[in-house]
């Protein structure tokens, strides 16, 4: 099935992403009210969001360009340094931003 990226075809992509989204959002909380939410639990959801972080950035790590590896460098330097994610993510993007710019 093709759907063309123009004009109604693009709303109907962004009306079926939201419903997938609302979905989604609503089947997790449904889930987690039946599950206890213990220390282990409590853990696995904490190390979860790293783990998906990762999952993401390391693609990117081997096989984008050198303004990618310059802002995953700077992302990680703000966040050793600050321990904040928002200067983090905004020293990444400046500097992905800058290096694609400058050189």
């Amino acid at each position: 099935m093709m759907l063309e990226t123009t004009g109604s075809g693009t709303l109907l992509i962004i009306a079926v992403m939201a419903v997938v989204t609302l979905f989604t959002r609503l089947g997790g909380v449904l889930i987690m009210s039946v599950i206890p939410i213990n220390r282990r639990v409590q853990n696995f959801i904490s190390a979860m969001s790293g783990s998906v972080l990762i999952a993401i950035l390391t693609p990117q790590a081997v096989n984008g360009d050198d303004g990618a590896r310059a802002a995953l460098l700077a992302t990680g330097l703000v966040m050793l340094v600050l321990k904040k994610p928002l200067p983090a993510i905004t020293a990444g993007v400046l500097t992905a931003a800058l290096w694609r710019q400058i050189l």
